[in-house]
């Protein structure tokens, strides 16, 4: 079973991560916000987890030339800082933004 300080780096990651992609793929302001809450969201539900594919996925509908490799180093670097956000800032905002996307899931 994950632990909750492996789902809150998972899902800070992720957020990181749908920013970097945004920007890659033009979004910018709501559009990017929308794009990186969603790959967050995500995190927590099974069948939309698989945040890899989904980048691949948009990356190859708009042309973006990125690699797989880029990709993944991308998500493993931002894994990284994510771990060093959470564990360097306990209680702040990716604290509060991994409760409050937890809260929004449960809810619906």
């Amino acid at each position: 079973m994950i632990s909750l300080d492996d789902m809150k780096r998972t899902i800070r990651r992720n957020k990181l991560l749908g920013m970097w992609a945004a920007e890659k793929l033009g979004l910018v302001g709501a559009d990017a916000e929308a794009y990186s809450d969603a790959l967050a969201v995500g995190t927590l539900d099974p069948e939309r987890s698989d945040v890899f594919s989904k980048i691949r996925k948009d990356f190859d509908a708009a042309g973006v030339a990125q690699s797989d490799e880029q990709i993944l180093c991308v998500m493993n670097e931002l894994f990284l800082q994510a771990a060093d956000q959470t564990q360097a800032t306990p209680g702040s905002s990716p604290d509060a933004a991994a409760v409050m996307i937890a809260r929004n899931l449960t809810s619906r």
